[in-house]
């Protein structure tokens, strides 16, 4: 584990800042490498507003979009709304289709089959759509690349609006309106959105246009809160204040089918990582396991008891997803051992049977275990498909677009992306592959990283620094828990490995030089790292700080992310 600390930055910065807001030099630092700078930016960022929000007609062909849009709702045109199978997808579908329906009864919604279509629009979605008289097709988080599906769309008489978040290719399709701050010629002052952000925007749009405001859609940014933390864009911007408000929503007066949700795993308070990690899994099931309407069903139902049940339904959809990737995780494991591609510079492997659903969940589990950029393929239908994930620094969209001569299509993102090829080229692209990430990959990337924002004594820790560290969520990439490094530390004489098989690791620590200052410490996963603390040996510690409820008393904890002697 390589442990980075941040450059500090510009003492006249952070003066500056600590005098204006009356700070610890510690906060303005956090503050200043946030890219806060000054009262207002701190203002902005404390106290998240909607005014914030920018208006989406600087979104290249918005106006379009919204004039199309009008145009059906006048003339009672059947309406679908269509969208991919994962959260975002089904988020923006759920969110896009409720707003409609407050202006006419002429939607529907779309979600293509994982297994029959794919991912993205789909010749078949677009038949479905000419069979039941749609003559508009709402695309979200998706289409940025359907060039030709859009062009057999026009020949049919259907329109396509497109609000994507995707990188566009060299060409657009030719949609009545292509929505995407990531669009070259689009000067949309904020270009992190994910697809529900997008889908959001265009609502937004629709509701000036009625003579609304921003503040009559906060129901619906309890959607666009889930979809930015499962997506994991940036939290800063404008994505910063709709996941602030979103959260507010889902723990105030969340929708129905999340009401519903948040019963079956009996949590207080969400947080953004509650988000990431209990409530976008189990939509995310849906999709993997059963079908995406599942998940659409559920986000737009309005009758409790029929949430419910399809919370149960998807609660046993994400037991199953669990069992099949932990599973197919360990053939994988396996099969790099067997034809041993431990020491290689990337991690391909295939078997037809492993479930398409879950193969994004192995590469990332395997990116755990070898710190290198992964692919895991599956079978489907005639073709081989593959979800990529990479490491921090690493461009796997790149890298795959120098392999692009064995693809057949792929899309996504720097860290994440999914593709399909015919299985004849599985070889010469798993070698290619391997081949242009050794040339291209800086070999430090190779082991994990923890990014350490400054250098902080024991006794700088206490209830006035939390409460204010608190208020920085919020967390995500662009604005992560804040991580501190301390040296010279000892245990007391407590530490001891705790949980199932000793797994974790839990002590009380001092510092060598001012032992004023006592604090309980828990590493999750550091059980094997009790001997780097026994006989009160000095060592150095990386962690965030937590805080610890026990029998109605709260106290500061450290929360390690790693030790070293």
């Amino acid at each position: 584990m390589r442990w980075t600390l941040k450059p500090k930055p510009e003492l006249h910065k952070v003066e500056a800042l600590q005098q204006a807001l009356q700070v610890d030099a510690i906060i303005a630092t956090l503050l200043v490498q946030r890219g806060i700078q000054t009262f207002e930016d701190a203002k902005r960022f404390f106290r998240p507003s909607l005014n914030d929000l920018h208006d989406p007609f600087l979104m290249k062909d918005m106006d379009l979009a919204v004039a199309r849009i009008e145009k059906a709702i006048a003339n009672k045109e059947n309406i679908l709304v269509y969208g991919d199978y994962d959260v975002d997808g089904t988020t923006s579908v759920a969110l896009m289709a409720s707003y409609l329906k407050t202006r006419t009864p002429n939607v529907a919604t779309y979600i293509p089959d994982r297994y029959d279509e794919g991912y993205g629009i789909s010749f078949q979605g677009i038949d479905f759509a000419h069979d039941n008289g749609f003559t508009l097709v709402i695309a979200l988080d998706c289409g940025i690349k359907a060039i030709d599906k859009v062009a057999y769309a026009k020949e049919k008489s259907i329109d396509f609006i497109i609000c994507d978040h995707h990188r566009p290719g060299n060409e657009l399709p030719k949609a009545v309106a292509v929505l995407d701050p990531k669009r070259g010629d689009c000067s949309y002052p904020y270009k992190e959105l994910c697809g529900c952000g997008v889908g959001f925007k265009l609502v937004q749009a629709l509701a000036v246009q009625e003579g609304k405001t921003v503040e009559d859609l906060t129901a619906y940014l309890d959607l666009v809160a889930i979809a930015i933390g499962a997506d994991i864009v940036p939290i800063t911007g404008e994505n910063r204040v709709l996941a602030y408000f979103g959260l507010q929503v889902i723990n105030q007066m969340p929708r129905t089918g999340i009401q519903a949700l948040i019963a079956q795993v009996r949590k207080q308070e969400l947080t953004i990582t509650d988000v990431v990690f209990i409530i976008a899994p189990r939509i995310n099931a849906a999709g993997r396991m059963k079908h995406g309407n599942y998940a659409v069903a559920l986000l737009m139902e309005i009758d409790l008891n029929l949430a419910e049940q399809y919370a149960a339904e998807i609660e046993v959809f994400n037991t199953d997803r669990r069992d099949a990737d932990k599973q197919i995780t360990e053939e994988a494991l396996a099969q790099i051992e067997a034809q041993k591609e431990q020491d290689r510079y990337t991690t391909v492997v295939y078997n037809e049977t492993w479930h398409k659903g879950v193969i994004g969940i192995v590469a990332s589990r395997l990116t755990d275990t070898y710190y290198r950029p992964t692919l895991v393929f599956t079978k489907s239908g005639e073709k081989l498909a593959a979800s990529a994930r990479s490491v921090s620094g690493f461009d796997v969209y790149n890298a795959l677009e120098a392999c692009n001569a064995y693809i057949e299509q792929f899309g996504g993102h720097k860290y994440a992306a999914g593709l399909t090829l015919k299985e004849e080229h599985y070889e010469a692209f798993k070698k290619a592959f391997e081949d242009e990430v050794s040339k291209t990959i800086d070999k430090h990337l190779l082991t994990p990283e923890i990014k350490v924002d400054a250098k902080i004594d024991l006794q700088q820790i206490d209830s006035k620094l939390w409460r204010i560290i608190k208020q920085f969520a919020p967390f995500g990439p662009g604005n992560m828990t804040p991580i501190f490094m301390t040296d010279d530390l000892i245990d007391t004489g407590y530490g001891k490995c705790v949980g199932e098989d000793d797994a974790h690791l839990r002590l009380n620590v001092t510092s060598t030089t001012l032992s004023d200052q006592n604090l309980v410490a828990i590493g999750f996963g550091m059980g094997d790292k009790l001997d780097i603390i026994s006989n009160k040996k000095p060592f150095s510690a990386v962690y965030s700080i937590d805080e610890n409820e026990w029998q109605g008393r709260k106290s500061l904890q450290l929360k390690l992310r790693d030790i070293k002697a």
